[in-house]
């Protein structure tokens, strides 16, 4: 019964999700599963006219923060899970491919919610996530290939705060802003950290609670505080 309304779902969302529903699915959490997306999609029905533009599926989870969503534009299949927060105004907007996730507790924040010049946005490719409790700091510009996993609370920050003078406060002393790009196919494991400045090579592997000060080269699995090559998935 569980593959039966696991094909159900996969009509209605336009995804393939028959493999996720197997035998040991029982009908009423598989049921339970679809009468969520189905209140996640009223929501994003509600919301979608907001957007600079969305496609496909859209889902909206419970007590979702959307600001400024005219600079957001969404690929097919879009999800915002629960608690999120996601904020638009930005020079180059926000644009999200295919079946990306927002997962639960994430803050998108690419300018300060008090003002301030406009920070420089975010990319985000095909079939990727940002994990749960993620902090993406796209004041300078973040971009995020396809294929990207991303699990819990990860952070990536595009500015440094400047701190060469020491007769002023640090606070007074405003940001430089700078870049993050992450390639293809990478996954950056929990608690990891990604600082301004960093390209993380396609195909890497940044383990749990790493600190990445400098460019990761494709391939690499690195670990550590600053985080170093431990070794090449080739």
């Amino acid at each position: 019964m569980g593959n039966f309304l696991g094909k159900t779902i996969s009509k209605l969302a336009g995804i393939d999700l028959s493999d996720r529903f197997g035998a040991e699915w029982d009908s009423f959490s598989t049921l339970g599963v679809m009468v969520r997306m189905g209140i996640w999609m009223v929501r994003g029905m509600l919301v979608r006219w907001r957007f600079g533009a969305a496609k496909g599926l859209f889902l909206i989870g419970k007590d979702v923060t959307i600001r400024q969503a005219s600079y957001i534009i969404a690929g097919k299949n879009f999800i915002a899970q629960d608690h999120c927060e996601i904020n638009g105004l930005s020079q180059k907007g926000l644009v999200f491919g295919d079946k990306v996730t927002i997962g639960s507790y994430a803050i998108i924040r690419p300018t300060n919610l008090y003002g301030g010049e406009a920070g420089v946005g975010l990319k985000v490719g095909n079939n990727s996530s940002i994990g749960p409790y993620a902090y993406i700091g796209c004041s300078g510009y973040i971009e995020i290939g396809d294929n990207v996993m991303m699990s819990p609370r990860v952070s990536i920050y595009s500015e440094n705060h400047n701190f060469s003078e020491t007769t002023m406060p640090m606070i007074e002393q405003g940001v430089t802003r700078s870049f993050v790009k992450i390639e293809d196919d990478c996954w950056l494991a929990a608690n990891s950290v990604i600082l301004a400045g960093v390209t993380v090579g396609k195909g890497s592997v940044v383990a749990a609670g790493s600190i990445v000060t400098k460019d990761v080269p494709p391939y690499s699995i690195v670990a550590g505080n600053p985080a170093k090559i431990i070794k090449s998935r080739k």
